[in-house]
């Protein structure tokens, strides 16, 4: 028997029901850790910004991968059976599915209860963009892209990963998204450094991304938002530009008949992306809800077809 049949699908049930783990070690926070002192060390003692960004990004890469498949290795030669259970927790701590939804209904719950304020601080911690000077439509766009950007990174990308090569390819993939979203910044100080991180976060998740082309719509059909809308975006909006989270987001967009996309600002920086769907429906609180009812039913659909297909 195929043992992935059981310990993804278990992982997943305990990521929508637990959500991350807190009160004990994270992997990606190691990771994260990690990254932070190697960058440091490779800084100091490397000239070369491409040069040390690309060794930072293969040490952190190439080490989770190392650790993880000999952590397994070693579990199940001791016992399968504790082997199973320690591939399943590495598993679960790869998925994002609850802490989605958690985490951008405090944002919601806030903006139903008028407190912007409140809002601007729970998006703060989702976000990488500038919220203070966000005004109501602004806080639901940001909260919504990022909703529809996580499907792919968050939650299809990792379940790929650990589909086709089990916990130490899902914990490669999550060292990938963590090397990106801390180091793969088009800025003075990460521009040359982050740009192999970057890089391979792109081409890590150009392959989920394509998938979500067919699972997003399906599962708007689900939400009794409009599945035709979804695939237009994406092919008129989604896929014209280099951005891959260009194509959930569009989407998402297309379902919900709401136009993402714009000014964004980071650390005070202007920054402008493509218009992504037309604005059929003015931007609702209850787009969020709405959002995340689609990245579940995306996450369900892929797991099923993927052990389908196993």
């Amino acid at each position: 028997m195929n043992y992935e049949l059981l310990t993804i699908p278990i992982a997943y049930i305990l990521d929508l029901i637990f959500g991350d783990p807190r009160r004990f070690p994270h992997p990606v926070k190691l990771i994260g850790k990690t990254v932070e002192i190697l960058e440091n060390f490779l800084r100091k003692k490397l000239g070369n910004k491409k040069t040390g960004g690309t060794v930072l990004a293969f040490l952190i890469i190439g080490g989770t991968f190392y650790v993880t498949f000999l952590i397994v290795k070693l579990s199940t030669t001791f016992n399968f059976y504790f082997g199973c259970g320690i591939s399943i927790f590495l598993i679960y701590t790869s998925l994002s599915v609850k802490d989605l939804k958690v985490e951008s209904l405090e944002v919601y719950w806030a903006l139903k209860k008028n407190d912007l304020d409140i809002a601007k601080e729970k998006l703060s911690m989702i976000v990488g963009r500038d919220t203070e000077n966000l005004n109501e439509r602004e806080i639901i766009r940001a909260t919504i892209e990022t909703i529809a950007e996580s499907i792919v990174d968050g939650i299809i990308s990792p379940l790929f990963y650990a589909l086709i090569g089990g916990p130490a390819l899902a914990l490669t993939y999550k060292s990938i998204n963590t090397l990106d979203s801390m180091v793969g910044y088009n800025n003075e100080k990460y521009r040359d450094f982050g740009w192999c991180s970057a890089k391979i976060d792109t081409i890590a998740n150009f392959i989920p991304a394509i998938l979500s082309i067919f699972l997003i719509p399906l599962a708007s059909l689900f939400c009794r938002c409009s599945l035709f809308s979804s695939f237009k975006i994406i092919f008129r909006d989604g896929l014209k530009n280099r951005q891959i989270s260009d194509i959930p987001e569009a989407a998402v967009a297309g379902a919900l008949g709401i136009r993402l996309g714009g000014m964004n600002f980071y650390n005070s920086i202007a920054v402008t992306k493509p218009f992504l769907g037309d604005n059929c429906h003015p931007l609702d609180k209850g787009h969020i809800k709405k959002s995340i009812k689609i990245a579940y039913i995306s996450s369900g659909l892929f797991l099923i077809a993927g052990l389908v297909l196993l």
